[in-house]
């Protein structure tokens, strides 16, 4: 059977998250069900990593399985056209061999956090960014950030409701930047424990509030334990930028 790599751009603000679940409308079922429509198949969209509810892709990547040949241009106009009106678009199609895997091939994930730092409320960002009224000290926050990058256990910045079998990861990178109103945290690793992007943006935001300084983080790193992590962050500013392959 062919395989296909799908890069896949969609607003997560209708969707209970990527995964296919009972109580709601889903990234990965919109898909599904484009395909369904196209091909009249019904096959299984795998995804590189499951997105909470909220949050949003730029660039998620996953693979799928067709039973016969299609041109990869067709293949992303004819789905597109069948999942409108959903905020789900596929950006581009590669076929790969079967030994391609969306998720378990993947050598790094890029995420990007949005931070809306000002006290107007937000208008066409409603939805896509943290509007966070309180100044923040940018510079603080990427002068913490670095505590966090490298090999460590995670558990203080891990949901209890993660399902990874171990707490250990290693960030390759935690950036912090501001842009006139806005901040942007990027966090680059192979992969993320649930909740962990989010987790670290609440606490920085405490260092950028002054609440916290660099070392109250390393103490919570070092605490592992889920009570010392600052306020996870609401999932409006999280995107899912791109997955890297070898």
């Amino acid at each position: 059977m062919p395989r296909y790599k799908l890069t896949i751009e969609y607003d997560g603000s209708p969707f209970v998250g990527w995964q296919a679940q009972t109580n709601g409308l889903s990234v990965q079922h919109v898909l599904e069900a484009g395909f369904k429509g196209f091909c009249g198949e019904n096959v299984k969209v795998n995804g590189a990593g499951r997105t909470d509810a909220g949050v949003h892709a730029l660039g998620q990547v996953a693979h799928v399985d067709l039973a016969r040949d299609v041109a990869c241009d067709t293949l992303r106009d004819a789905v597109n056209a069948h999942m409108r009106p959903h905020p789900v678009a596929i950006v581009e199609v590669e076929a790969v061999p079967d030994t391609f895997e969306a998720r378990f091939s993947a050598v790094k994930r890029h995420y990007m956090y949005r931070i809306v730092n000002r006290r107007a409320p937000l208008t066409l960002d409603r939805g896509q960014a943290w509007l966070v009224h309180k100044p923040l000290d940018a510079d603080a926050m990427h002068n913490a950030a670095q505590a966090l990058v490298g090999r460590h256990d995670f558990t203080t910045f891990r949901s209890v409701q993660c399902q990874a079998k171990s707490p250990v990861k290693t960030v390759d990178e935690i950036s912090v930047s501001r842009y006139a109103d806005e901040i942007e945290v990027i966090c680059r690793a192979r992969s993320f424990l649930h909740n962990q992007v989010r987790s670290f943006v609440g606490t920085l935001k405490m260092v950028g509030e002054g609440k916290w300084t660099r070392r109250d983080v390393e103490k919570a790193l070092a605490a592992k334990d889920r009570a010392a992590c600052g306020p996870v962050a609401p999932p409006d500013g999280l995107y899912l930028l791109q997955v890297d392959y070898e």
